[in-house]
């Protein structure tokens, strides 16, 4: 039987079983007879994240929303969920999530796990919607956690390395409508000179680029719908006359709607629709960290080596991302500037620019995404994540055998 792989298609799990269990039940048991076993997903991941040889435990099934809580503001849900999945039936309770990533095709638990993010300056990350949690652990048992336990910021971005997380319990909002625009030819210098204004002009914004030439292509400007309309002329880029995919080359009928048309906060705030395959689909992506602080000079520093950025890149996506004070999240802290970088699907050519990525962001003491392809050392990744001790600590007490563990954990956080 063909191997089951990742939606990029870029790794082949080495599973010997893949479980699909349907019942909180059936979850705990399979993890109890486990000798080692991973969580799965909707397959974004990039990397080995994911990936085990010995046993692999697909969500899918258990994918339900289980309860609204309109006094307190929250939604429990199942693990497997997609914020596909939940949005519609979110909103049309009358409530929202914060943001959402680019996609809504991410399960809720993977997202939380790897602190996939969305963009916006008042914006943390999607974990940090997370009010509580119930992981199903080595032994089988079910731990609770709730926001202000000891073991809580800890155990949110968790690498899926203490357990399966088997259902979360989610802050929501009132439910409110966004407007999407886009601009196009930003100057480059305008943005390394303006990049505050530029990202907060917005309740989101992100800048598409090919690191090509003077001009960044795309501004995506998602404002909440009762904000003021934006100018006619942003920085020197100018309003799109159509839609646009992010890859320009591609048609842009799988992005959500643009040109100013108002819709609902999950039909604006990802770049693409349910419906359709997101981005390019055979495609490889990165993406680092650094202090929005630093953002200014860390442009500056991969302008300087576009050259041998260009040739591997599809497109790369700079946004931003509001500080929180989870253990594993690149934003613990301080507010951050993400550069995401949607490569050609060719890793050996893709593993000769990594390096001068990350050596061009050494001096910003970059961070990359748990979810996405990096080169940097087991050192210098712990030099961006500064809790990781602590986290290999809370490792230690809830999976002391290692269970949970494979190749990325062994390396990264063991």
């Amino acid at each position: 039987m063909e191997p089951d792989r990742n939606w990029a298609g870029n790794i082949a799990y080495a599973a010997k079983r893949v479980h699909a269990p349907r019942s909180l039940a059936e979850l705990q048991e399979i993890v109890r007879k486990a000798d080692r076993v991973r969580a799965l997903g909707s397959r974004h991941s990039f990397n080995r994240i994911a990936d085990t040889d010995a046993d692999l435990v697909a969500m899918r099934h258990l994918d339900k929303l289980l309860a609204i809580d309109t006094t307190a503001r929250t939604v429990t849900v199942e693990g497997g969920i997609t914020y596909g999945g939940l949005s519609p039936a979110l909103h049309q309770a009358g409530f929202a999530l914060h943001n959402l990533a680019s996609l809504p095709h991410i399960s809720v638990a993977g997202a939380a796990a790897t602190a996939t993010h969305g963009s916006g300056v008042g914006n943390k990350n999607l974990a940090t919607s997370v009010a509580a949690m119930k992981i199903v652990t080595a032994t089988g048992d079910i731990l609770t956690l709730k926001r202000g336990d000891a073991d809580f910021a800890g155990a949110v971005v968790n690498l899926g390395a203490l357990g399966i997380v088997a259902e979360l319990t989610l802050d929501v909002e009132p439910t409110f409508e966004i407007s999407q625009r886009l601009y196009v030819d930003l100057p480059f210098e305008a943005l390394a000179d303006n990049f505050d204004a530029i990202m907060g002009a917005a309740y989101s914004v992100s800048v598409f680029t090919k690191w090509q030439g003077d001009l960044m292509q795309q501004v995506w400007h998602k404002a909440r719908a009762d904000a003021p309309p934006p100018p006619d002329d942003f920085f020197g880029a100018k309003p799109a006359t159509r839609p646009w995919h992010p890859i320009p080359e591609i048609e842009p009928v799988s992005v959500t709607e643009q040109m100013g048309v108002p819709g609902p906060w999950h039909l604006r705030l990802p770049h693409f629709r349910m419906e359709f395959m997101p981005s390019a689909g055979a495609e490889l992506q990165s993406e680092y960290f650094v202090a929005r602080g630093d953002a200014a000079a860390a442009l500056w520093a991969l302008k300087k080596i576009e050259d041998k950025i260009a040739p591997q890149l599809m497109i790369s996506e700079i946004r931003t991302i509001a500080a929180d004070d989870l253990w594993l999240s690149p934003a613990k802290g301080e507010d951050c500037v993400a550069f995401h970088f949607t490569f050609k699907p060719d890793w050996p050519a893709v593993q000769q620019v990594l390096p001068a990525i990350e050596w061009a962001l050494r001096p910003f003491n970059a961070r990359p995404h748990w979810g996405k392809l990096f080169t940097m050392t087991p050192a210098d990744v712990e030099a961006g994540y500064r809790k990781l001790p602590d986290f290999r600590a809370l490792r230690r007490k809830l999976d002391l055998a290692g269970k949970f563990a494979n190749e990325f954990i062994e390396t990264f956080a063991n």
